[in-house]
């Protein structure tokens, strides 16, 4: 069999989240409220940090660019996903479906490393907190979102090149709804298992580079806090925390369990574990990192009078 860079399916067809048609269009609803306020939460926060003198530090530098990342995350999912709740079939041509693979690696893998560069930011504020403004200045700020970018590039670079050297000559249906590895592969006709294990073993190498930086960081932090001698002051250190700790929980446990799932595991166990970090995470991160944040809402309370 011929596997070289062609593909005798050029359109897929997207199975969607569910085929009941009485969940259609409440899901169609759902989902077009969650994409609203992705959008004005993630817009509105990155407006704020730019106008806002106050948040010109690292931490809503860091934050400003991981709202940008779930702005088009979001986007890449959410509007191809509601086509799926009110048409008959949800067509997808090959160039459009790998593009949509690229930017969801692409976004996916900056989504987990800026949440490590904002772990490392915690870690210099709270453990060495007089080297702070040393140690995060502005060009160092700007060579690790740029670093970060760059690896997002490269790992997309290399799954979607792989997958698109793929034949698909059977099926062209996706179980999923999205163009996504697995799902790709799972209908693949020239599989090829060593390289599919390479792929698999780059997209562990990212979680586990991104949770053990995280981790080592958190260890650190929680040992400074803990010598914290009043509760009030490890009570303040650790609340800069709790809400990027909640994110980090959320989106790395749905990702392993999406990609280091049990075989066991079915198809719709896995649309539930992606929809968490696909469409739900990008709408909470903007309320989990900033609504209860004292420095934005004085921001948005100074740009609201006016002032």
């Amino acid at each position: 069999m011929d596997t070289r860079n062609h593909s005798s399916v050029m359109e897929f067809i997207l199975e969607g989240l569910t085929d009941q048609r009485g969940l259609q269009l409440p899901l169609f609803f759902l989902f077009l409220l969650i994409y609203v306020v992705c959008m004005v939460g993630n817009l509105g926060l990155i407006f704020l940090i730019r106008v806002s003198s106050q948040l010109h530090t690292p931490m809503y530098y860091f934050l400003s660019n991981l709202s940008f990342i779930d702005l088009c995350y979001s986007t890449v999912i959410i509007p191809k996903m509601l086509v799926n709740f009110v048409s008959e079939k949800n067509f997808t041509s090959f160039p459009e479906c790998m593009a949509q693979l690229f930017c969801f690696c692409f976004f996916g893998i900056d989504d987990s490393y800026m949440l490590t560069a904002m772990a490392f930011d915690r870690y210099v504020a709270i453990c060495n907190p007089l080297l702070y403004n040393v140690t995060m200045s502005p060009r160092i700020c700007s060579l690790l979102v740029t670093s970060v970018y760059t690896v997002g590039v490269i790992g997309a670079l290399v799954h979607t090149s792989y997958i698109s050297s793929r034949s698909f000559c059977g099926t062209n249906i996706i179980h999923h709804y999205f163009c996504d590895i697995l799902p790709l592969l799972n209908i693949s006709c020239s599989r090829d298992y060593t390289k599919e294990l390479l792929v698999m073993i780059l997209v562990g190498f990212n979680v586990f580079v991104c949770a053990l930086a995280i981790f080592i960081s958190y260890a650190f932090i929680l040992s400074n806090i803990l010598r914290i001698r009043s509760a009030e002051g490890r009570s303040k250190a650790f609340s800069t925390c709790s809400s990027h700790l909640a994110a980090v929980g959320v989106f790395y446990g749905s990702i392993i369990f999406m990609y280091f799932k049990p075989s066991t595991s079915d198809i719709i166990q896995e649309k539930v574990a992606s929809v968490f970090y696909t469409t739900v995470i990008p709408m909470l991160n903007p309320l989990i990192y900033s609504l209860r944040n004292k420095d934005v809402k004085e921001s948005l309370k100074r740009i609201l009078n006016g002032g």
